[in-house]
């Protein structure tokens, strides 16, 4: 004969069990919330960026904050002797060096402009004479800001001029130039020609709801645990 089963909880197990349970629920909400703040900032982002590009304005009315990825166009003369090497993730295979450039504007001031890539044995300006263009020169590309560095990222190393992650505010110092800290990501370039622009990424992850998922999924999972924990043969006879 088959005996028949009941719910019987038991205190130290439901002690620990249900507030782990309400915790995860609480991060899968969590991430929730972060799944609609982040489609928020993708949306912003595809917005910007498909603007039509406008002349950049003076650099005190900018808040780079709230128009990353806002096509600009500016112009002014490079100065060539303060460029910066940033190491970049590599272009078809090959590692290579973004080029940060200060530009000076006609009313004096200062602007960062990325201007793209170049292979790791063209680093040295002397190998590259054809890109280091003279005169008044205008460059159209996305606003960026910098970005703070990663957990296995080398510290930047000033002194060799080797930049490992963007942190502008330490390159303008570097430059000796006052600048706000944001740049003009160049657009993209005629083939064969350095540096390689249009180095810009929009593919912002957006991976919130799996991680909601995934919370939840062990909430379930918890639970079910101690369901089948507790069930026991019920009492007869009572």
């Amino acid at each position: 004969m088959q005996v028949p089963l009941g719910f019987r909880p038991t205190f130290w197990p439901t002690l620990f069990t249900l507030p782990a349970i309400l915790i995860l629920c609480g991060l899968g909400l969590w991430q929730l919330e972060r799944l609609a703040w982040k489609r928020g900032i993708i949306e912003a982002i595809e917005t910007r960026a498909g603007a039509e590009p406008v002349d950049l304005p003076p650099l005190v009315s900018i808040r780079p904050e709230e128009q990353e990825y806002r096509r600009f166009r500016v112009s002014g003369r490079f100065l060539h002797e303060k460029e910066v090497h940033l190491l970049s993730h590599t272009y078809r295979g090959n590692l290579g060096y973004q080029l940060i450039v200060p530009m000076r504007r006609e009313d004096g001031s200062h602007v960062l402009v990325n201007r793209g890539w170049v292979p790791a044995d063209r680093r040295d300006p002397a190998t590259r004479p054809e890109t280091l263009a003279q005169g008044v020169v205008s460059v159209t590309g996305h606003l960026r800001r910098g970005w703070a560095q990663g957990w296995f990222v080398p510290d930047n190393e000033p002194e060799r001029n080797q930049w490992f992650f963007a942190d502008l505010e330490a390159m303008i110092r570097q430059m000796g130039i006052d600048a706000p800290a944001f740049f003009i990501e160049a657009g993209p370039t005629p083939p064969g020609e350095l540096p390689i622009g249009g180095q810009t990424r929009l593919n912002v992850p957006n991976n919130h709801l799996q991680y909601a998922l995934t919370w939840f999924g062990f909430a379930l999972i918890l639970a079910v645990i101690y369901v089948l924990y507790h069930r026991r043969p019920a009492e007869s006879g009572r």
